[in-house]
């Protein structure tokens, strides 16, 4: 099935020549280039306030950065430990979502440069960003941050990876998360969905999609997929914090998502969901500026600040 470029938004579908086409086709074979050309985009300069610094601390494999965005205060802050997206193959801890959260909100952001596949299969990245969580509450008061108002949170692969490290840290007794902030999560290595069934989706279609799970995982097959790498494969969602998901009515991920947060609802955890149409996989990174991708920044801002107990200044 071919998604019909006609139902796009309009301001999204003029920028659809320049989007790397590399990512329409990711494998083993060019995971390298992918990465090098994604780390190759220019940096948009802007003028913020936002102190963005770098440490290391111990990790399962050895030294974990992290790098922190905090506007100048000496206040105590909420926090959102962020998770990077990019396939669970490529991105980095240095991400521009991450300096727009700290700066639309009075919130302190720390973001985990976490293991990638394929060369670190899960549960490498998993592990990482649990071991991150448990340092982030047990240096509250170093870092100035409330623990009692700790998010996890990520985009894409970081939203899927974010929803598994919700559950992993249910099942472990981790420290407690009072919200996860899931944007368009990479969940299903199945997409066995009427959205996941189309093939030429802009951004990230179905065939990269399967070929990043197959790094990701390991070769793993897909039912035996652990919930901590597919958050789909959950049987059990209760006892989770409240979430927030949101997914382009254009992404491949829309339908598991969207059954995601009901099946949220379902296990009685209070999940707001929103569905923004035109919108594909990503869109609002790749022009910030259009009006769908304000709407989805104004919408995830909101229900973050919510949560958190903090206005926004948007």
């Amino acid at each position: 099935m071919e998604l019909d470029y006609a139902r796009l938004d309009p301001e999204l579908a003029l920028i659809l020549p320049a989007l790397p086409a590399a990512l329409a086709d990711i494998h083993r074979g060019n995971i390298a280039d992918v990465r090098a050309m994604m780390d190759g985009q220019p940096a948009t300069a802007i003028e913020t306030d936002v102190v963005i610094s770098e440490r290391t601390i111990a990790g399962p494999a050895g030294d974990l950065p992290l790098v922190t965005y905090r506007r100048p205060s000496k206040d105590v802050q909420p926090c959102l430990l962020w998770i990077h997206g990019g396939g669970y193959l490529f991105g980095t801890a240095r991400d521009d979502r991450a300096r727009r959260i700290a700066e639309h909100l009075d919130c302190t952001v720390i973001s985990v440069e976490y293991r990638l596949a394929p060369e670190h299969p899960f549960p490498a990245g998993p592990d990482d960003c649990f071991a991150a969580l448990e340092w982030v509450a047990a240096n509250a008061d170093e870092l100035k941050i409330d623990v009692s108002r700790l998010a996890i949170g990520g985009a894409s692969a970081g939203g899927g990876m974010a929803a598994g490290l919700a559950l992993m840290n249910r099942d472990r007794g981790g420290p407690e998360i009072t919200f996860q902030l899931l944007l368009y999560p990479m969940i299903d290595n199945f997409h066995d969905t009427p959205s996941g069934q189309c093939t030429n989706n802009p951004v990230w279609n179905r065939k990269t999609s399967f070929n990043a799970w197959e790094m990701y995982l390991g070769g793993e097959p897909g039912k035996d997929a652990s919930p901590y790498a597919a958050a789909a494969r959950a049987t059990d969602l209760t006892g989770l914090p409240p979430a927030y998901i949101c997914v382009g009515g254009e992404d491949l991920f829309r339908d598991e998502d969207i059954e995601y947060a009901q099946r949220l609802m379902a296990a009685g955890v209070a999940c707001e969901l929103s569905v923004y149409p035109g919108l594909f996989h990503g869109g609002d990174m790749f022009l910030p500026d259009a009006k769908v991708s304000q709407r989805l920044e104004r919408g995830l801002t909101h229900a973050l600040g919510q949560r958190l107990g903090i206005l926004s200044t948007r």
